[in-house]
């Protein structure tokens, strides 16, 4: 396995089933991306959140009094792995056969492409996107939701929140804070922001129908329409 090849991709829940349901364009662009990226040498784990079926299923749970935080996490982890079972199915031949859903899944990585769901209560499928980056010798993480920057503060509430094109990895967990919510929407996971520091990877948040910053990104430029933190 070339490792300078191996990129590891957080795919956002809300870019494959959204608010008006499955993201068909999208998902049939991102899939001619990643194809053209395979035949340029490339391998990628892809990580699936779960998006909106995960924040229903959660919401619908605290709705009839289940308020425990590893019950809501549960819920999540599962609508993750519909996702990545689906994604994986996308792909064909090209993707592994198995998916990952924990941490001890030793998948004998053959394939062009390796599909991940969540694993454990606790953070989200951003921390294991930064785990996977270490087992398989990552340097970056690709971020890809519906968020184009990491913003000073949240732009829903704030009209004056300032977006950041790069930051240092204490300034950003100064914005994310420690403490990990199921169903939070942040930017990377508290959690796995800590995780990422600690093991010097350098995650790329980028809006995910603007794949062309995903290729910047792969081609080593720095300049992007997103947000680089490292």
């Amino acid at each position: 396995m070339n490792k300078n090849k191996v990129v590891v991709l957080s795919l956002g829940g809300s870019m494959i089933n959204g608010k008006e349901g499955f993201n068909l364009v999208f998902l049939k662009i991102f899939k001619a991306f990643i194809l053209k990226q395979i035949r340029a040498g490339f391998r990628f784990v892809i990580v699936c959140g779960g998006g909106r079926v995960c924040r229903e299923y959660q919401n619908a749970a605290r709705a009839i009094g289940i308020n425990k935080n590893t019950d809501l996490d549960w819920m999540g982890i599962y609508a993750t792995h519909f996702n990545a079972s689906f994604m994986r199915m996308l792909f064909g031949n090209l993707a592994q056969e198995e998916i990952i859903k924990t941490e001890n899944d030793k998948i004998n990585w053959t394939k062009a492409l390796l599909f991940s769901g969540g694993w454990k209560p606790g953070h989200s499928t951003d921390f294991d996107a930064v785990m996977l980056a270490k087992r398989y010798g990552a340097k970056t993480v690709i971020n890809l939701s519906n968020v184009e920057y990491v913003f000073d503060k949240d732009p829903n509430k704030f009209k004056d929140a300032k977006k950041i094109e790069n930051i240092s990895w204490k300034d950003f967990r100064k914005i994310v804070g420690n403490k990990w919510i199921p169903g939070a929407n942040l930017p990377f996971d508290p959690i796995a922001s800590k995780e990422a520091e600690k093991n010097k990877l350098i995650v790329a948040i980028i809006k995910g129908e603007n794949l062309g910053e995903v290729a910047k990104v792969l081609d080593g430029e720095e300049k992007i329409t997103g947000t680089i933190i490292r």
